[in-house]
């Protein structure tokens, strides 16, 4: 039983959609949790080191 050129070009496809597939569902997941610890750290904080960071991203644009 011979596989086909046509056969070895849908399984590299097919591997390689799903490796792009799985990078950018990792990527948005770890975006994501970055997003939540960074909204956790965040709430811990007091209101002077808020007022801070605020005015310090007022000032970079």
């Amino acid at each position: 039983m011979e596989i086909g050129i046509i056969g070895i070009v849908i399984a590299v496809v097919s591997g390689l959609g799903s490796f792009v597939l799985g990078r950018w569902l990792s990527t948005r997941r770890r975006q994501k949790k970055a997003a939540q610890a960074r909204a956790v750290a965040e709430a811990g904080q007091s209101r002077q080191v808020r007022r801070a960071r605020e005015r310090e991203r007022q000032r970079k644009g």
